[in-house]
């Protein structure tokens, strides 16, 4: 059966105009999982941060960080403390005032922790947050726990959604500084 070549060109451009748009597709896909951590063994991120030391370079708010070290084809890695939640800060975009505290959790992450050497622990059942930030629980120069220090002033309180080593500990320096009517438990603002 002969086909006449103007068909057969028809046909040939077609096929490879499929060919292109699954070829972007699928690279579409392979760059979004990336983004999103899935294509890097967690066995690799273990040995490549945990237990390691690198400079914060930045503090976002009070348990969000920037560290100087490459993350994929970010220039810095963005860390989110484990196990604690901070005051948001305002947004903009939707429109929404800072908590109370925010500010104050923030500066006292930004004391502790900006421009130093810190050390990050990983839990190896959970090495990343919903925004694709590292999950770590940081320790400063001095041996504390950022982590620790947040919630034992008052300024963040123990987050329990997922488990991790510290859970028993941050609630128990919560009910401290809950108590101690410390930052977040204290009688107003």
């Amino acid at each position: 059966m002969r086909i006449p070549i103007e068909r057969f060109l028809s046909q040939r451009g077609k096929r490879r105009g499929w060919y292109v748009a699954v070829t972007l597709l699928v690279a579409l896909l392979l760059v979004l999982a990336d983004r999103g951590g899935l294509l890097v063994e967690p066995g690799d991120e273990m040995s490549r941060y945990d237990g390691q030391t690198f400079r914060v370079t930045r503090v976002i708010d009070g348990d969000t960080l920037d560290l100087d070290v490459a993350d994929g084809d970010q220039r810095t890695t963005r860390v989110r403390l484990w196990g604690v939640d901070t005051p948001e800060k305002a947004f903009r975009n939707p429109p929404r005032p800072a908590e109370p505290f925010a500010q104050e959790a923030t500066d006292l992450t930004r004391a502790l922790a900006e421009g130093q050497r810190v050390r990050l622990i990983l839990e190896p059942h959970r090495l990343r947050g919903n925004y694709g930030r590292l999950l770590a629980f940081v320790e400063l120069p001095d041996g504390t726990l950022l982590n620790e220090a947040l919630v034992s002033a008052g300024l963040a309180r123990a987050d329990d959604r997922w488990s991790h080593r510290n859970i028993k500990r941050f609630k128990s320096l919560e009910y401290e500084a809950r108590e101690a009517g410390l930052g977040l438990w204290g009688k107003s603002k």
